[in-house]
């Protein structure tokens, strides 16, 4: 019985066209320099899904009885199918042989078909795939943005670093200031120290000592220094005339001892209030130098707080541009999901076969010729291999081994 062979041809781009970047989101497409991607294709043109449509799209199983019978219908189509690409092309032929031309037509076209309409929806499911997980992205996206926003702002509130640049210029200016009255207070303590530790030597060397009541060859009570110099100078005029115990210089001294203990008192008075002035000044002075040290801690704080604002900053730009991201892609896909782009396409479809692919008579009987005639041949050569009788001289040589001594010419017969 002739078989017949219709073929449709199919072409394959290594990728879809580039309609939108969604490549990116879900990759559909396949690169044309992967060299397993059309073996790949070859394997899904004959696999089962795409045999099955092609079945159930022509009714195969009513019309082909060893389709029906088959257990699995889709392996009795695939026995006469083939898938042949065209040399240094993105053309392949889909070969099917059928009894009848007609059939044989349908069921090629029917394939190139289903395969196409296959590659479209795997393309479209992957696309609504993507745009399903997308969704859900989005949405946990938009709730990270507003959670690290919220946090944001939380953070900024409770730390008080709402404009941390004026806050930062502000420490940095009363920094400056506290030291530099922590500067004066400390050179006005030393002052004061320093006068503290003169009066002081000055009490201790005036005790009892009228003589004494001077520092560094300055009065320490001009007043008082003045009238006890007069009573000393007077004194001494008196003891010219007077003895030691004389009344008038008797007098003398009480009155020498009196200034002596007023200035003395003075002293003291004075000794007292440089001490207090010294207290005074060096409370001022811690009071600012722990001014200038809270203030560096504020100042530590505030960079802490920054870091921590800039961190929780960062997180949301993060969170926001990949919000965006994923938006656009969200629209990308969205629109392209409603776009049936398809790198395979069918450029020639198959038409029923005027001439059987077998048997063909013509090939048969030039083949049989051939093959009669050598082997022909051969059974001559063959029985002339094996043939020992004698017929020339030379046979007389070679078989018998004996030199030929005439040869007896034939002679035709007389009727």
């Amino acid at each position: 019985m002739p078989i017949y062979s219709a073929s449709a041809t199919v072409l394959i781009d290594p990728e879809p066209p580039k309609v939108l970047n969604i490549q990116e989101v879900a990759p559909m497409g396949t690169s044309g320099w992967d060299p397993n991607y059309y073996p790949t294709q070859y394997e899904i043109i004959k696999s089962k899904p795409v045999l099955t449509r092609t079945i159930e799209t022509l009714n195969l199983k009513t019309r082909l009885p060893e389709v029906g019978s088959a257990r699995e219908p889709h392996r009795a189509v695939l026995a006469s199918l083939s898938v042949e690409p065209k040399r240094n092309t993105r053309l392949i032929q889909i070969r099917y042989e059928h009894r009848d031309p007609v059939i044989a037509a349908e069921v090629a076209n029917a394939v190139a078909a289903a395969y196409v309409q296959y590659n479209l929806d795997l393309k479209l499911k992957g696309a609504r795939d993507a745009l399903a997980w997308l969704t859900s992205e989005a949405a946990s996206l938009k709730r990270k943005v507003e959670d690290s926003s919220a946090a944001l702002q939380n953070y900024r509130v409770k730390a008080g670093i709402l404009g941390t640049q004026e806050q930062r210029q502000i420490t940095a200016a009363k920094i400056m200031d506290f030291n530099k009255a922590y500067l004066e207070a400390q050179a006005q303590r030393m002052t004061v120290d320093a006068k503290l530790r003169e009066l002081s030597q000055i009490a201790k060397r005036s005790r009892g000592r009228p003589d004494h009541l001077h520092g560094g060859g300055q009065p320490a009570h001009p007043e008082a220094q003045g009238e006890l110099s007069e009573l000393e100078v007077e004194k001494a005029k008196l003891l010219k005339t007077y003895k030691d115990r004389h009344p008038e210089i008797l007098k003398v001294d009480a009155r020498i001892q009196q200034v002596s203990q007023k200035l003395e008192a003075e002293i003291q008075n004075m000794l007292r209030a440089v001490q207090t002035e010294s207290k005074v000044a060096k409370a001022r002075e811690e009071t600012l130098l722990n001014n200038v040290n809270q203030l560096r801690r504020e100042g530590q704080d505030l960079n802490e707080k920054e870091i921590q604002a800039s961190t929780l900053q960062r997180e949301a730009e993060s969170n926001q541009q990949l919000y965006e991201a994923v938006l656009k892609r969200f629209k990308e896909t969205g629109v392209a999901g409603g776009l049936e782009t398809n790198n395979v396409r069918v450029v020639e479809d198959a038409s029923a076969p005027m001439v059987p692919v077998r048997p063909r008579k013509a090939w048969s009987l030039f083949l049989s010729v051939v093959a009669g005639l050598g082997l022909g041949l051969v059974v001559a050569l063959v029985i002339d291999y094996f043939d020992t009788s004698v017929k020339t001289p030379g046979d007389v040589e070679r078989f018998l081994g004996l030199p030929v001594i005439g040869v007896v010419p034939a002679f035709g017969g007389r009727r």
